[in-house]
């Protein structure tokens, strides 16, 4: 995984026509807070936020942002976006340290549905999530967390408490009790086709009594 950086530069002048003033010139105000440190206003050219984050783990990933002669370690806690247009209003970036456990979220990824026993079975499979919350030091984020559905069968499903999770890696999820172990992936055959078997099963039936000869 290649580590993102993007350039920033440190701004004083504040408030909301400052940021009116800077969206106009293609920036974006953003804030830095975060590992006992004052929090510091910053400016982002929004092209190059825009490319950078449609990387996936761009919202789990460690980040740095060059200020300067500085490289600071962030993770995005929040970004406002326009209410209609392609455009990034605001960035919260939380400044992390590589000793303290940090947490976030990060996206699911579900892996060998051609291998399923579900989909062999005739059934469909459905995802219950699309990112986890996590915890763990800086170095041993990952950019995903996979859920691998090659032995789902058709009703059944998968709980957090079965994925493995990374070295290092834990879902908060778990440590608040058993209820909150969610589903991540069910298998299940859809109720529609079933329905239909059923219907059709009477006319075949029929068809075949019809041709068979009467008795004598």
């Amino acid at each position: 995984m290649s580590k993102i950086v993007l350039n920033a530069e440190l701004r004083s002048d504040l408030g909301k026509g400052a940021s009116r003033r800077l969206r106009r010139e293609d920036k974006v105000p953003a804030i830095v807070y975060g590992a006992g440190k004052d929090a510091i206003s910053i400016t982002l050219a929004h092209d190059k936020l825009l490319q950078a984050q449609e990387v996936e783990s761009f919202y789990s990933q460690v980040l740095t942002l060059k200020i300067g002669n500085e490289n600071v370690d962030v993770l995005v806690k929040d970004m406002q976006r326009h209410a209609f247009k392609p455009k990034v209003q605001h960035v919260d970036f939380l400044r992390i340290s590589a000793t303290e456990v940090v947490t976030t979220t990060v996206p699911v990824h579900f892996i060998n549905h051609d291998k399923s026993v579900a989909v062999s079975e005739g059934a469909i499979i459905h995802h219950h999530a699309t990112e986890i919350e996590i915890s763990c030091l800086p170095k041993d984020l990952p950019e995903h967390i996979e859920v691998d559905v090659a032995e789902l069968a058709n009703g059944d499903s998968i709980h957090l408490s079965e994925i493995t999770m990374p070295e290092g890696v834990t879902a908060t999820a778990l440590s608040k009790g058993s209820d909150h172990d969610v589903v991540l992936a069910s298998a299940a055959t859809e109720r529609g086709s079933l329905v239909a078997d059923e219907d059709e099963a009477p006319a075949a039936d029929a068809d075949n009594s019809a041709d068979a000869p009467e008795a004598e």
